[in-house]
């Protein structure tokens, strides 16, 4: 029998979109292969699967938000042409500030 103050099914809090929410922070905004480089780059393995699963989530949650739409043209192994989504934070979001994750964004920028 639960308790009153359990709760079932699945936690809203995701230790991986907070994550993401730090990455687009201080990002910005940015597309979700980008997005998911930058993570494996800092925190533990996660697969690309993942990260665009919470992304999505995230949407629907009001915690990002599909900022545009950009089709790109290209030499990709399936076609000439690529449909990246750019993800930014939505109302919802709570970032925390982590400094491991800007001062990644600022060496990479400035080596670039």
């Amino acid at each position: 029998m639960m308790n009153k103050n359990e709760v079932r099914g699945r936690p809203v809090k995701s230790v991986i979109r907070q994550n993401l929410i730090e990455i687009l922070y201080f990002l910005g905004d940015g597309y979700a292969y980008e997005i998911y480089k930058i993570y494996s780059n800092i925190f533990p393995r996660v697969t690309m699967r993942s990260v665009y699963y919470h992304l999505k989530k995230g949407v629907n949650l009001g915690i990002f938000k599909i900022k545009e739409i950009r089709k790109e043209q290209g030499q990709y192994s399936w076609g000439p042409q690529v449909e990246k989504i750019y993800y930014s934070l939505d109302k919802w979001a709570e970032p925390a500030g982590n400094l491991l994750v800007k001062d990644y964004l600022n060496q990479i920028s400035r080596n670039s």
